[in-house]
């Protein structure tokens, strides 16, 4: 690198690979954008047709599980990873950790507060998809789903109304009683109050995944009286450092 004076000189670069594809890893690509002695990498799923992509050098697409992972590691020569995947992507957290782990590369996990129930909430937790599906025909006929069109398999076989909401269209198998609303967060808690009188739901079915930009059917819900039930989230991997905010992980990154 050229030194201001003419001269050459060498500049250590701390490179990060951040895996995102939510607000959280948008935000922090965000912050560590020009950042003296850093190279910040953000990877995407690929399973949104249009994602909102970070500032600065972006891949899109998996990386072949763990070995792949660790693989793009080493030829790209990472020095630290943040997982700010979403709290449901179980299986890159998983990757993630195996990867690192057996290349000796610091690992951080960014992981939003879930959600906690309060007052006037009816809040039922189920443990996958699967229990959710089992236990929705004793609450309600009229189902607000939000978990993604990923799981709509498991509700494919319930002779109960469905208004699915996704950010792209789902595929097969999924509900015969179906309604699909293509749409992206934030949401209005007035907004949400409208669909649920709107739609006569009587029954919401959602994920743990926290954070402001979908909570606003939470307290329509809770306004309303309409039961929740909500699928807890999947455990982080132990002996792995956890932080909740941004700020905590720009500062982590920025850390040799």
């Amino acid at each position: 690198m050229t030194a201001p004076d003419g001269g050459e000189r060498w500049v250590s670069v701390r490179r990060v690979l951040v895996l995102g594809g939510t607000g959280e890893g948008r935000r922090l690509a965000t912050a560590l954008a020009g950042r003296p002695g850093l190279r910040v990498t953000s990877s995407l799923a690929g399973r949104v047709r249009t994602p909102a992509l970070p500032p600065g050098e972006v891949r899109i697409g998996g990386f072949g599980g763990a070995d792949g992972l660790a693989e793009w590691l080493r030829d790209k020569q990472i020095d630290a990873v943040i997982d700010a995947t979403h709290p449901f992507a179980a299986r890159m957290t998983a990757n993630a950790a195996a990867a690192t782990a057996r290349l000796g590369v610091p690992l951080l996990i960014l992981r939003r507060p879930g959600w906690t129930a309060g007052p006037g909430d009816d809040w039922r937790w189920v443990g996958s998809p699967a229990e959710a599906a089992e236990l929705l025909p004793s609450i309600g006929q009229r189902v607000f789903l939000t978990t993604g069109r990923q799981d709509l398999a498991a509700f494919a076989g319930l002779d109960l109304w469905f208004l699915v909401r996704a950010v792209d269209a789902p595929e097969p198998p999924a509900p015969q009683r179906m309604q699909v609303l293509l749409d992206r967060g934030p949401f209005t808690v007035d907004d949400e109050r409208a669909l649920l009188h709107e739609h006569r739901i009587d029954v919401l079915v959602t994920k743990d995944s926290g954070g402001d930009m979908t909570a606003a059917k939470l307290a329509a819900a809770r306004e309303l009286g309409i039961p929740v039930v909500i699928q807890s989230r999947p455990p982080l991997p132990s002996g792995v450092a956890t932080v909740s905010t941004v700020g905590e992980a720009a500062q982590w990154a920025s850390t040799p």
